[in-house]
């Protein structure tokens, strides 16, 4: 079987690694990075926030190329699922421990952290593949290079029976129960099937 270029459209780096570990027993596709600038587009759906990030990857990459996206979201259970996919934005705009006191108030500090691949093959086909962990907001502990990583502590039932954020786990574990590698699972699975 041949190796065939997939394309992943992001300008962030510590993605592209986590990505890279991710997919690295894909062994039909060869990994490459190209940080196009699409244009974000708002919406609560991350489904709609992937379907039209991937048509407008298609759209500037050179025809039959295959290319994926990805979006993620960290949804607060006590403020209805917001920021979800406005969290980069939160981010971006306010400390960590401003995005946690957003919940003071509440008894309720859980959530759910979301990640949707959109994937367009050779032909331009898409598909879509999603993981959700579900977690609790704490303080930042561990780790703050990586967004919002610090302030999520996924619950024991996804298996994290040692209480960690995402910030505090060594990449591997983190990767076993994380959104972003339950979607990842789901997309290498279908690679290696086509």
């Amino acid at each position: 079987m041949s190796t065939q270029e997939i394309v992943f459209v992001t300008g962030n780096s510590n993605k592209l690694k986590e990505v890279q570990l991710l997919l690295s027993s894909v062994t039909n596709y060869k990994l490459t990075n190209n940080p196009l600038d699409l244009e974000e587009i708002q919406d609560s759906s991350l489904e709609e926030i992937v379907r039209k990030k991937i048509q407008q990857a298609v759209a500037l990459l050179p025809k039959g190329t295959p290319v994926f996206v990805e979006d993620t979201a960290l949804g607060f259970n006590a403020l209805n699922g917001l920021p979800g996919a406005y969290i980069k934005w939160f981010v971006k705009k306010m400390s960590l421990d401003d995005i946690v006191k957003l919940l003071d108030g509440f008894e309720d500090h859980t959530g759910e952290a979301v990640t949707t691949i959109a994937y367009s093959d050779a032909k331009g086909e898409i598909n879509i593949f999603q993981g959700i962990t579900k977690g609790k907001i704490v303080n930042k502990r561990g780790n703050l290079d990586f967004g919002w990583d610090s302030l999520f502590e996924p619950l024991a039932e996804e298996g994290n029976v040692e209480s960690l954020t995402y910030g505090e786990m060594e990449k591997e574990f983190k990767n076993k129960l994380s959104h972003r590698g339950k979607a990842f699972k789901k997309f290498e699975e279908f690679l290696v099937k086509n």
